[in-house]
């Protein structure tokens, strides 16, 4: 006897879901975003490199350290935003003056408010140059200089040391034209200057400087004239009462030092009186 099964067969059909790319299918997306974060620290990098000045560099940097303290009142003790002043390699400084080894000399100590200033900076109100030109200038309040004599005054402060310098203006020379004869004006801004630097026993610098001639002449006057008014400047210091022996150098420059751009202006008649530093 023959058995008949008409039920259909069951037929099970499994389907695989497949993710694209496979079991690592999205790490390539972590990757290239770390790779473009880090290229554009880098090229951020390259441009503050280009774009920053030596001092702005350090200052980044320090920030940066951690063992470098970035101002005054960062916390250095056990708590939040106090404690003693430790100077140690185990801890940080509590105040901007120390450093990160028990005996530290000046080029590793951080100074200052943010560390990075230099000590010309930090102690520029006891400097005695800056006291002299403030007093000079009357950045302080009150100045040496009346108001008219101040437009024949300039000073400025470079490595040498203290500049003063005396130039003439239009109408008001320092001196008789082509000669080192002084002028009144002359002879009082000599003696303001006498009495500003009595204040201090360094030594003295004279340089005399005048205007280039219109035309080229066989026998260019620039160069001992300006020696003479150099000269005649040191005499007229030292009967103001200044020491004769302060006085390291008298030089005259000619018209080879040039204020503006027009040589034959008067503004290049000048004298330079620099306090140097000791």
């Amino acid at each position: 006897m023959v058995v008949s099964n008409k039920a259909a067969p069951v037929i099970i059909k499994r389907k695989k879901n497949i993710v694209a790319g496979g079991r690592n299918g999205g790490a390539w997306k972590v990757a290239y975003a770390d790779f473009v974060t880090a290229m554009m620290a880098f090229f951020m990098l390259m441009w503050l490199l280009n774009a920053t000045t030596e001092k702005q560099r350090k200052g980044l940097a320090d920030y940066f350290s951690p063992t470098t303290p970035i101002s005054r009142v960062s916390g250095g003790g056990e708590d939040a935003f106090s404690g003693d002043s430790i100077f140690s390699e185990d801890q940080l400084a509590r105040n901007g003056l120390g450093a990160t080894i028990r005996n530290p000399d000046n080029a590793l100590q951080a100074r200052g408010a943010t560390g990075v200033e230099q000590p010309s900076q930090v102690h520029s109100e006891t400097d005695p140059l800056r006291m002299i030109e403030e007093e000079l200038m009357g950045i302080s309040g009150e100045s040496l200089v009346a108001p008219e004599m101040l437009k024949h005054i300039l000073t400025r402060v470079t490595d040498d040391g203290l500049v003063i310098e005396l130039y003439a203006n239009d109408g008001a020379p320092l001196f008789q034209e082509g000669t080192d004869t002084p002028t009144e004006m002359m002879r009082d801004l000599i003696n303001i200057v006498a009495r500003a630097v009595r204040k201090v026993s360094n030594s003295i610098a004279i340089s005399g400087h005048v205007r280039a001639h219109p035309i080229v002449l066989a026998k260019n006057p620039a160069w001992p004239l300006s020696l003479a008014r150099a000269s005649r400047t040191q005499r007229l210091l030292g009967v103001a009462g200044m020491d004769p022996a302060r006085i390291k150098r008298v030089s005259g420059h000619a018209d080879r030092a040039l204020t503006t751009d027009n040589p034959m202006s008067v503004r290049n008649d000048r004298i330079e009186v620099t306090v140097l530093r000791k």
